[in-house]
């Protein structure tokens, strides 16, 4: 009863209560009288629930084809030792077991697992230095190189070689998140990331994207233009249209949800549909050459390490699975705190961003196992999927999971996937990538934009983020140390956007002295969120337990777990430290002793508002 109660307060933006607050910054809520429908209702009847499901898997396979085909481009004809339909069937199997563990007793928040583009820079920039000049390939990922045809080139063994570090790199990447997560480093960390740590972060995952979006959407701009036009109508201008009642919902059901914002909550899946039935009907063959050529895919086939390659160990896939290590983190923690925050929750508590980080791990150990060039993490798309239907719900992420592991069994029904328009691929990508990037915007607001030392941090850490990628990627000579594995480590980490933002973001802010206030920490903030947040602590709390804490059977199994894992399950004596009161407002660095016990609870209750 709790958790409808607390939806009107937050959502109807002209209301008594809010009269007591100053209304310029209530729009600080992203949309949110568009959350009315998923908060009050609770969880989807089932056949909704699926209908939900096949919409994110179409964002899931997006994210899928366009990062596999990117890394395939770089790749001659001919080289895989497996069809592309094998592949992606690989790939979907770990990001189904990845996504199930994710709800299960990760995060416990609606997050589909997909292969982040975090791990395409480090996989080209590994294969690009293993290669001879005469077939590395110059310029952007749309060029396609070329055989060496020199005597004692041997370029088929080294691209296969190359190709087997890739995925020792992804094992090498799950295996120091699984470690990070089982230490608990990742919730201690974040509870120094306020405001002007994760909305940069945001910011520049929206935008370093926009290549990739641009090279899917050349292939055919009407199609393209038509898919994002439709995707804005549904979600935005007939998004408060309301159809009758919904036949299978229960007679018992409250009044106020008889009725379903069907353009809403479908806002991705029409719009593909519409335009992947346009796109056969004129005979458009706009799909990716590399992903669709002709092989002989199994309907049934049971995923296990080893069938092709084994993962190849070498330092350089020591270096760059660190560097995928570090990139998919910070990516996967905005992804937490973006999505308690749509889903109008509490940002999650440490315990549960180190489980989650920590199967994130396993899943890409799963993958790299398997033969993947791909490692699995919290997919943005898809959390942007949530704020454009405003409709998450764990038991659409379950049934996610078992959608992508049932079809990730048959290599002929995956490869139906390799049909999908390229239009399609950019268009998808376009608009739930501009969600992340506005909602990264709309998060300035914690803290004060007007600030000299705050308006530094946001602008060197953003631009310096986008700068310092395309820097490298046009200088004529490449960064050299003499050690190839520093090399790759270096130029890794130096061409991933999202770290870079991270990385400066979080080192400038918990170095530069500031005001609680000013860094958005601070009780006071002159904001309806902190009233919110005052009015309805014991509810946030409430919902802070449903959606966060372990699974019953697993809580009764907490005191059994040794000292150095008690990180990833609170004990019943954790909730005392909320007795402590907030840290004076004076000026201070987040990363001096003693500053980290008392600040992080008020900042992330305050962001997830």
């Amino acid at each position: 009863m709790s958790r409808s109660q607390s939806c009107p307060i937050q959502l109807r933006p002209v209301s008594p209560q809010e009269a007591l607050a100053p209304p310029p910054l209530q729009p600080a809520v992203q949309n949110p009288s568009s959350h009315s429908w998923a908060s009050l209702c609770g969880p989807p009847p089932w056949g909704l629930s699926c209908l939900l499901a096949l919409q994110h898997f179409l964002v899931l396979a997006s994210v899928l084809c366009a990062s596999h085909l990117l890394l395939l481009r770089s790749v001659p004809p001919g080289i895989l030792p497996y069809s592309p339909a094998h592949l992606l069937a690989s790939s979907l199997f770990s990001c189904g077991v990845s996504t199930t563990l994710q709800t299960w007793m990760g995060s416990r928040l609606p997050l589909v697992q997909a292969p982040s583009l975090e791990f395409l820079a480090p996989a080209l920039v590994l294969t690009n230095r293993k290669l001879p000049l005469a077939i590395q390939t110059p310029g952007n990922f749309s060029g396609m190189p070329h055989l060496c045809e020199r005597p004692g080139c041997h370029s088929l063994e080294l691209w296969n070689d190359s190709l087997r570090e890739v995925s020792g790199a992804v094992v090498v990447s799950g295996l120091l998140q699984g470690t990070l997560g089982l230490l608990g480093a990742p919730g201690h960390l974040f509870r120094h990331c306020g405001p002007l740590v994760l909305a940069p972060s945001l910011v520049v995952a929206g935008l370093s994207a926009h290549r990739e979006v641009a090279l899917f959407c050349s292939s055919h701009w009407g199609l393209a233009l038509l898919l994002i036009s439709l995707m804005v109508v549904c979600s935005q201008h007939l998004g408060s249209c309301q159809l009758p009642p919904c036949p299978w919902r229960p007679a018992s059901t409250s009044s106020m949800c008889t009725c379903m914002p069907a353009f809403r909550l479908f806002s991705v899946l029409v719009p593909v549909a519409c335009v992947w039935v346009i796109s056969a009907l004129l005979g458009l063959g706009i799909i990716p050459l590399e992903m669709s050529a002709p092989s002989e895919a199994l309907w049934f086939w049971l995923p296990h390490p080893g069938e092709w390659v084994w993962p190849l160990l070498t330092p350089r896939a020591l270096a760059a699975g660190v560097s995928m290590a570090l990139a998919a983190s910070i990516s996967s923690l905005g992804c937490y705190a973006l999505c308690g925050r749509l889903l109008h929750l509490p940002s999650p508590p440490p315990h549960a961003c180190s489980r989650g980080l920590g199967l994130e791990g396993l899943g890409s150990v799963l993958a790299g196992l398997l033969g993947s060039p791909m490692g699995t993490a919290s997919s943005f798309p898809n959390v942007a999927t949530v704020s454009l239907t405003q409709a998450g719900s764990q038991r659409v992420a379950h049934l996610v999971g078992l959608f992508c592991v049932g079809l990730g069994l048959s290599p002929k029904l995956t490869q139906l996937l390799t049909t999908i328009p390229l239009p399609v691929l950019g268009g998808v990508l376009g608009v739930t990538q501009a969600v992340v990037l506005a909602t990264g915007f709309s998060s300035f607001h914690l803290a004060d934009i007007d600030s000299g030392r705050n308006v530094f941090i946001v602008g060197f850490s953003i631009f310096m983020a986008l700068l310092l990628p395309r820097w490298l990627r046009e200088a004529p000579v490449l960064m050299s140390t003499g050690w190839s594995p520093v090399d790759v480590l270096l130029h890794s980490l130096l061409i991933e956007p999202i770290f870079l933002a991270g990385f400066l973001a979080f080192l400038l802010e918990n170095t530069i002295p500031g005001t609680q206030l000013e860094r958005g920490l601070g009780p006071g903030l002159p904001s309806s969120l902190a009233a919110q947040e005052v009015q309805m602590p014991q509810k946030s709390k409430q919902k802070a337990a449903q959606h966060y804490e372990l699974p019953v059977p697993l809580q009764n199994l907490c005191p059994c777990i040794p000292q150095p894992l008690r990180c990833l399950c609170p004990l019943p004596e954790d909730p005392g430290n909320e007795e402590r009161g907030p840290a004076e407002p004076g000026e201070m660095a987040d990363l001096l002793p003693g500053f980290g016990e008392q600040c992080p609870r008020s900042s992330r209750e305050l962001w997830s508002h």
